[in-house]
C-alpha cells in the first residue's frame, strides 16, 4: 500500500508538471483559472463515507496550512503577463524545483501522519490541504487576471 501511495503521488506530480507546461503555451481565461478548484470540490463527497471523515479542527488546520504556507511557492512561481490582447501564464525558472519540493514535503508529511491515522483519514487531510493550496493560488491568479483584463479595457487603442 505504501509503495502505491508514493507511485500515485509521483504520477500525479508528473501530470501536474505536464499540465503546467502546456498551460503556458496558450492564453489564460477566467474559465481555465477557475475550473480546477471548482472541479476539485467534488472530492468533498468523500466525506459522505464515514471512515473518510475527520474532525472539523483537523480539516480547518489542513486547509489553513495549505492556503497559508504551502500555496506560497505556487503563488510566487506563477505570473500572468499580457501579450497583445491575450494573457499568458509565465512560470518561473524555479517552478520545477518548487513543485518537486512540494511533492517531497507532501510525501514525507503523509508518511508521518499515516503512522497516526487510518489511510482513509490521511487521504482526507491531504485532500483538504491540497484544496487549500489550490483555492488560494487560483483565487489570487484570478484577481490578477481580472486586473490585467481591466487594464486593457482602460487603455485606448493604439493607432496602427
Amino acid at each position: 500500500m505504501h509503495l502505491a501511495v508514493v507511485v500515485t503521488s509521483l504520477l500525479g506530480a508528473a501530470a501536474i508538471i505536464v499540465w503546467r507546461l502546456r498551460e503556458t503555451t496558450r492564453p489564460v481565461t477566467a474559465r481555465s483559472i477557475l475550473i480546477p478548484p471548482l472541479g476539485m470540490t467534488t472530492g468533498f463527497s468523500m466525506f459522505a463515507y464515514a471512515p473518510m471523515r475527520i474532525p472539523a479542527l483537523w480539516g480547518l488546520s489542513a486547509f489553513v496550512l495549505g492556503a497559508g504556507l504551502l500555496a506560497y511557492p505556487l503563488i510566487k512561481s506563477s505570473r500572468l503577463v499580457r501579450e497583445g490582447d491575450a494573457i499568458f501564464l509565465k512560470r518561473s525558472r524555479a517552478f520545477l524545483g518548487i513543485l518537486l519540493g512540494l511533492v517531497a514535503v507532501r510525501i514525507a508529511a503523509r508518511e508521518y501522519v499515516g503512522h497516526y491515522l487510518s489511510p482513509l483519514q490521511t487521504a482526507s487531510i491531504f485532500f483538504v490541504l491540497a484544496f487549500g493550496m489550490i483555492v488560494r493560488w487560483r483565487t489570487l491568479m484570478f484577481l490578477e487576471y481580472r486586473r490585467l483584463q481591466a487594464s486593457s479595457i482602460a487603455l485606448p487603442p493604439v493607432p496602427g
